[in-house]
């Protein structure tokens, strides 16, 4: 066994050769006593036939009672477990004894097969250095944080004499200042549009800059200063700068203060031109501010942690606050042990959450974790600056804090909704509403409309598969005798036109068949539902059943309302299947969060199409309602008069004036826009 000295005056007991390249640490070797008994070879095997607790209790006769941190290895030399400890002799002998140790510990205990140790200055270091090691490692037993992606940052240039604002992910191969980090790019979008509307600093590119010979549109908007082409000096717009960095470094109540007093000063000088632009800058930083959700007003800069562990599966969820306000949240669901408390799968997060990421003046956790403390003190020591990190018990702090705990409860159940297999689903769905077998077709409807204008209906649909896109259908409602906003009128349109060209095409199901054709492998998606789903109440439910019955197709499709829950809220909906009274189902319900997946596709289908078509309708042209009025005639008739509105005006003699429009042609135009003239 090998001791290594490390630069900071640590050492590391390493078990491989001496003449052996070691990957985790370069440093110069020296001879370290090791137990007769026990000779690696060169792969880091065990020769001696020790393993488990017996081994272990080898390595703790020479380990010191300094802090460090240790690493298990299995015979393959694939890492079993990173550990960090006050006392490497204590914490590592408690593995020797065989006593107070889960199944988890105990299986860890059995594969271990040689072990590493790194002695560090203090149980800080060790943590910070135990954090790294997993999240390189990713070893089996270790709590690990999954889905580690890179937040998106804010970066504002230091290499150009007018520095510029980006959005910025990865590596900061770049001199500049980085802000962040915020939970999405949309996040950082918003925030960069309302910095620019702020500070009015440039977003373009620097070859972009060097080329311009006048200013771009942007400053033509007032959304920047123009220093491109000198429009601003290199000292105000250096300010500018200042000034956005003071922003998004928490300085933010100085800044305000700072463009309020110019405001009144440049009012009092009656220069009102000036004071307007302090004050539409002013307008911007508060949007910023505002456009979240959350802003507390006593949070400046934190990251608020709350865990939801339950089933087996632990969602914690991270809130970012800055310059006091949201910059977003993302929820997490670390890999842990089903054993392990909340408490504890939350105390091994947090440490790896931090080691690439900027730390912030404060931390709330949603429950107390054993090395608060501690953890405190090694991320302040890393960052440079005092890190606290409570547990709020009242206030806004507190309130905060239970809605990040709802927000990871949410997240939970929707993790559990999407790691259940479809068939598991369905199975549920079967049960839930007492359903013959486990229905292959769903089918989802839902409207869209303003005010009853470009009224769709949309539907979706989903199996075994889930979603199938390809058998989604809009319904761009026709009937003229609907009062506009007339939801039950749209839906009955709706399915009486789905249900009649579906006789029509594939005939009525005889269910009693399909019961037993369920049990078959191999069958094509089925063309008939076997559930449809309505967005809508008992209204609309009554409405739909009386479609049913005079299509004479009530036991060949089970039609089942989804009414929104008290306020709208998603979690309380009520149900309204046929033959049985309205209830409701458990908020964290599987089948529960299938159903709102599949009415909020349905939503999201309705309201896209419905778009699609108001955008259609609002770009349609006058001249595409004429016959006999193709393409070319029409650009023809545009490039002559310009638009559209002109034609309608133009005389039948300046009509026939255009290329390629004939006189006949020429009446059919000035008729159409002139109801007296075929009089």
């Amino acid at each position: 066994m090998n001791a290594k000295k490390l630069p900071d005056g640590g050492v590391l007991y390493d078990e491989t050769d001496e003449n052996e390249d070691d990957v985790e640490v370069e440093s110069d070797l020296s001879a370290s006593p090791l137990p007769a008994a026990i000779d690696w070879n060169e792969g880091g095997g065990n020769e001696s036939g020790l393993a488990g607790a017996e081994l272990i209790g080898e390595f703790v006769k020479r380990l010191p009672n300094s802090p460090g941190v240790y690493r298990m290895f299995n015979a393959d030399g694939d890492v079993l477990y990173v550990g960090k400890a006050r006392s490497l002799k204590k914490r590592v002998g408690n593995y020797a004894t065989g006593r107070v140790h889960s199944n988890r510990i105990a299986q860890m205990v059995r594969l271990t097969s040689h072990m590493e140790f790194v002695t560090t200055r203090t149980e800080t270091e060790a943590l910070l250095l135990e954090a790294n090691l997993i999240k390189r490692l990713r070893p089996r037993f270790n709590v690990l944080l999954r889905d580690d992606k890179s937040f998106p940052y804010i970066l504002i240039t230091g290499d150009h004499r007018a520095p510029s604002i980006f959005k910025h992910r990865g590596a900061r191969a770049r001199k500049g200042d980085y802000f962040g980090p915020f939970a999405s790019a949309g996040a950082v979008g918003r925030t960069i549009n309302s910095l620019q509307r702020a500070f009015l600093i440039r977003t373009c590119t620097d070859s972009v800059f060097e080329t311009r010979t006048r200013p771009c549109l942007l400053y033509q908007i007032k959304r920047c200063s123009g220093p491109c082409t000198r429009e601003i000096s290199d000292e105000g717009y250096a300010q500018l700068v200042q000034e956005a960095k003071d922003f998004l470094s928490g300085k933010s109540q100085k800044v305000k203060a700072h463009m309020a007093e110019e405001m009144n000063a440049a009012a009092e000088d009656l220069d009102f031109e000036r004071a307007a632009i302090y004050r539409d800058r002013l307008a911007a930083l508060s949007h910023v501010q505002s456009h979240q959700g959350i802003n507390p007003a006593g949070v400046e800069e934190a990251d608020v942690f709350a865990i939801h562990h339950e089933g087996g599966i632990s969602c914690i969820q991270v809130f970012f606050f800055r310059t006091g306000q949201n910059w977003g949240n993302r929820a997490y669901f670390p890999k842990a042990d089903p054993q392990l408390s909340g408490a504890e799968v939350l105390n091994a997060f947090l440490a790896q959450f931090y080691d690439d990421k900027p730390v912030p003046k404060q931390i709330m956790l949603s429950e107390t974790v054993e090395e608060m403390e501690l953890l405190a003190a090694a991320l302040g020591e890393k960052t440079g600056h005092k890190v606290s990190i409570l547990v709020p018990q009242r206030g806004e702090k507190r309130d905060l804090v239970d809605h990040v705990v709802a927000n990871a409860r949410e997240a939970h159940g929707r993790k559990l909704a999407e790691t259940a297999s479809q068939s598991r689903l369905l199975e549920g769905f079967k049960e839930t509403f007492g359903l013959p077998y486990a229905p292959q077709r769903i089918e989802i409807y839902d409207n869209s409309h303003i005010m009853g204008t470009n009224a769709v209906g949309g539907m979706v649909v989903a199996g075994p598969e889930g979603f199938v896109k390809s058998q989604y259908r809009k319904f761009n409602i026709k009937s003229t005798d609907i009062t506009p906003g007339d939801d039950f009128g749209m839906m009955r349109e709706v399915m009486t036109r789905r249900f009649s060209r579906l006789i029509k095409e594939e005939g009525i199901p005889d269910r009693a068949q399909t019961v037993l054709s369920t049990e078959a492998a191999d069958l094509p998606f089925p063309a008939w539902p076997d559930v449809i789903l309505i967005d809508g109440g008992q209204g609309q439910m009554t409405a739909v059943r009386a479609i049913l019955e005079e299509l004479a197709i009530t036991d060949s499709v089970i039609a089942i309302g989804v009414a929104k829950g008290v306020d709208r809220d998603a979690g309380r909906e009520r149900f309204f299947p046929p033959g049985r009274e309205s209830f409701t189902l458990p908020p964290r319900d599987p089948v529960l969060y299938f159903i709102q997946r599949m009415r909020d596709e349905a939503h999201r289908f309705a309201i896209g199409s419905h778009r699609a078509r108001r955008k259609k309708e609002m770009v349609k042209n006058p001249l595409d309602e004429i016959g006999g009025i193709g393409p070319s005639r029409k650009r023809a008739l545009l490039q002559h008069f310009g638009t559209a509105k002109a034609v309608s005006r133009a005389a039948l003699s300046d009509l026939m004036e255009v290329d390629g429009i004939s006189e006949t042609v020429a009446k059919q135009v000035y008729n159409h826009f002139h109801d007296d003239a075929a009089k």
